[in-house]
């Protein structure tokens, strides 16, 4: 994986960009050496966000009690 430090990156970003999409090798870029952001192909992952969520609950209790009823008590 090649690394770019701002500096390095900016004038050739273009040139950078398009290597990414050609090679679909991801590209690190620092900032005082440190990696900052990471540069690599968009793939969307094809699925509807519900469908992604569907099945995810674990425990649907009381599903028709308001979840902040007890607060009111504290603020009285």
């Amino acid at each position: 994986m090649k690394k770019y430090s701002k500096s390095q990156f900016k004038p050739k970003a273009l040139e950078v960009m398009r290597e990414v999409e050609q090679t679909g090798e991801s590209v690190i870029i620092t900032d005082n050496g440190k990696p900052t952001l990471e540069l690599k192909v968009y793939r969307s992952s094809g699925m509807d966000p519900l469908d992604r969520l569907r099945g995810s609950v674990v425990a649907f209790q009381r599903p028709t009690e308001s979840a902040g009823d007890n607060l009111w008590e504290v603020i009285e």
